[in-house]
């Protein structure tokens, strides 16, 4: 790409707001909504992604492959690709955050890092050149009203790790009489309901309105019960983003072995 271009694609980044702030290759960062309030929420998130990459995938990762499922404007996408990953996908239902992504792939030079719309839903291993080492799942099972449904999409695309961050509601315990005193079941977890209705023409909201939303407890029982073999709460950096360190957000790992 010639230096022409690259300005070009730099200006056209610029002339916009955007959910992230991107650095470019210039040195200049895409501005963003507000005076940059959500800024810290995304470089925790980055920060907790490359404590994992640091332990679970340490030197070369040209050999890598990774999805980043409802990816957005490609925050995540992009530092899987600037981290060494050899073959990113980065999967969203909505056109305008695949022109977003795509516009900040080719801005930053990222030849590695192809795009795939879909719904999650409807996404088959086929459709992302089939099992990765890594899955992300990054913002998205707490817009959806079949939470379950995401991620065992999520496990069929999985080979090693897959990352899940979602907001959660408090949780639940005890036991419930199961159409009989005598057939007893304890709660593994229970779900939030938020309404989404009014806002699904929004960029960062569901695209159904209706949003089940899990507990931690139930975030990682259920994928267990999907098919993860380990599932652990990823710990938060000193002085992280509020949400995450009063665990009204998690990043949870599931490994596959």
């Amino acid at each position: 790409m010639s230096a022409t271009d690259s300005a070009a694609l730099e200006d056209r980044a610029l002339a916009k707001t955007w959910f992230y702030p991107f650095r470019l290759p210039s040195g200049r960062t895409t501005p963003t909504y507000g005076v940059g309030e959500l800024d810290p929420i995304h470089h925790t998130r980055s920060q907790m992604l490359d404590a994992l990459l640091a332990q679970e995938f340490p030197g070369d990762r040209s050999a890598l492959t990774a999805v980043d499922l409802a990816c957005h404007q490609g925050w995540f996408s992009a530092q899987l690709a600037q981290a060494g990953f050899g073959r990113v996908t980065g999967v969203d239902t909505r056109d305008e955050h695949i022109a977003d992504a795509t516009l900040i792939r080719d801005a930053l030079g990222l030849s590695q890092w192809q795009l795939h719309q879909s719904d999650v839903h409807a996404l088959q291993p086929q459709d992302v050149g089939g099992v990765h080492d890594l899955v992300l799942c990054f913002g998205l099972i707490y817009h959806l009203e079949n939470p379950v449904g995401a991620l065992r999409v999520a496990r069929s695309l999985t080979k090693r790790v897959c990352v899940v961050e979602t907001q959660v509601v408090p949780g639940m315990t005890g036991w419930v009489d199961y159409g009989s005193y005598r057939f007893v079941r304890p709660l593994k977890g229970s779900f939030g309901i938020i309404d989404e209705i009014d806002d699904t023409h929004g960029p960062e909201a569901s695209t159904t309105g209706i949003c089940l939303v899990p507990s931690v407890e139930a975030l990682v029982w259920i994928m267990q019960r999907v098919g993860f073999k380990r599932v652990e709460v990823l710990p938060v950096p000193a002085g992280g983003y509020e949400q995450l360190v009063h665990h009204k957000r998690v990043m949870v790992a599931g490994w596959v072995d």
